[in-house]
Order: structure tokens, then C-alpha cells, then sequence
């Protein structure tokens, strides 16, 4: 298998992709940027400059951000046991990235999974809040002038809310401004 483009992922907590895939295939699941959107050649709304989006993953393919050499990321938990981090509702949870190729970056997006989802079920738009618990933007306009290289690592706190113990996913979202893509990451976390 030919080596692909490595750009990022999160190592802290481990992703699916840290955990279960080659350094150089984890770094490298990209797929359209905008998610939950589900079509391509959207603007950003708040950056209009930026390089607008090429197709997001389909449902049941958005751990893998539809890539064939990562489809066991999208096997549903009672198929995987995917490992689930410890971690306390209503508490920080520090996401660390890093980064194998740095881009511009206009967002980052942290969703979680609903109180009701199935986690014998691939991930879908459906199993998460379609709004994300916490948003880290780069305001800088437009990309090509603008400093938006990301600090390698990248350090984020992410308050988890309450009532949402139990197994819970939180997808992890890189958009980057000067190409259509972002980079997906899956986390498993068990909330108490």
C-alpha cells in the first residue's frame, strides 16, 4: 500500500485512528470540511475566502472519513470494544493534536455523540448533536496573508456536559482554510 499525504491527528486521548491504525494512515483521514454538512462546494460562512469544501464523509463512514484503508474505524462498538477512555461530565478534557504536515487552519469542532445514540450502530449525522460542544476558531482573513498555522501540538479544553454518562464518541473535526478538507478523529470515552 502506497503511502499517503500525513497531516494530523489527535494523540491525546487517543483516537481509533491513533490506536488501531499506522502513524501514517491515522494522520491522514481526510474528508470534506463543514460537517454535519452533507454536500460539497459550500462557502464558509465566516471566512468566504476560504477554499470551499469538497464532499464530507458519508454516514457510516465518518470514523474512517471514508477511506477504504481505515473502514474497520467504522465498525460499531459491539463489533470493535473500541477502548474508552475514562473522563468525568462536566469536566475539562484537555484533546491534544499533532501534526506530520501543518495547514492553515480556520477550526477546530468538537461533537458529541446524543444521550440516545446507538452504539451498536455505525456513526451517523444522527447519532450526534448536530451543534458542537466547543468551537476553536482562527479569525485571521483572508488564509493567504493570514497566520493560521496551528502550534504543533495543539492543545484544546473541552468541557464534556452533563448528562451524557455512560459510552459517548466525540468526534473531532480539523477544518483547514486553504483546502476543501478537514481531518476526522473519533475518541471513545466512557463519562461518569
Amino acid at each position: 500500500m502506497e503511502r499517503e499525504a500525513r497531516h494530523g491527528t489527535v494523540t491525546s486521548p487517543e483516537s481509533r485512528a491513533q490506536l488501531h491504525l499506522a502513524d501514517w494512515q491515522a494522520a491522514g483521514l481526510e474528508a470534506g470540511k463543514f460537517f454535519p454538512a452533507t454536500e460539497s462546494g459550500l462557502t464558509d460562512p465566516y471566512a468566504p475566502d476560504d477554499v470551499p469544501n469538497f464532499q464530507p464523509p458519508e454516514d457510516g463512514r465518518i470514523a474512517s472519513a471514508g477511506k477504504d484503508f481505515a473502514a474497520k474505524l467504522d465498525e460499531p462498538d459491539s463489533r470493535q470494544d473500541w477502548h474508552k477512555h475514562p473522563v468525568a461530565a462536566g469536566k475539562a478534557l484537555d484533546i491534544t493534536w499533532s501534526y506530520h504536515a501543518p495547514h492553515k487552519t480556520r477550526r477546530w469542532n468538537y461533537f458529541l455523540t446524543k444521550s440516545d445514540w446507538d452504539p451498536a450502530a455505525p456513526l451517523t449525522r444522527a447519532q450526534f448533536d448536530l451543534e458542537p460542544i466547543a468551537t476553536y476558531q482562527n479569525d485571521g482573513q483572508p488564509y493567504w496573508s493570514a497566520d493560521l498555522l496551528p502550534e504543533d501540538p495543539t492543545v484544546h479544553s473541552v468541557t464534556l456536559p452533563r448528562g451524557r454518562e455512560g459510552y459517548h464518541v466525540l468526534l473531532s473535526v480539523w477544518e483547514v482554510a486553504d483546502t476543501g478538507n478537514a481531518f476526522y478523529q473519533v475518541i471513545d470515552l466512557n463519562i461518569t
